[in-house]
C-alpha cells in the first residue's frame, strides 16, 4: 500500500509539472504571435 500511495503521488506531481509546462509554452506562443502581428502591421503602415 505504501508503494501505491507513493506511485500515485509521483504520478500527480508529474502531471502537474507537465500541465504547467504546457501552459508556459502556450503563453510563449501567444507572445510570439502577438509580436509577429505587430511587426506585420508596422511593415504595412510604413
Amino acid at each position: 500500500m505504501k508503494l501505491s500511495r507513493f506511485a500515485s503521488l509521483a504520478a500527480i506531481l508529474v502531471c502537474a509539472l507537465a500541465i504547467s509546462a504546457c501552459a508556459n509554452t502556450i503563453r510563449g506562443v501567444g507572445k510570439d504571435v502577438k509580436s509577429t502581428a505587430r511587426a506585420v502591421e508596422q511593415a504595412v503602415t510604413n
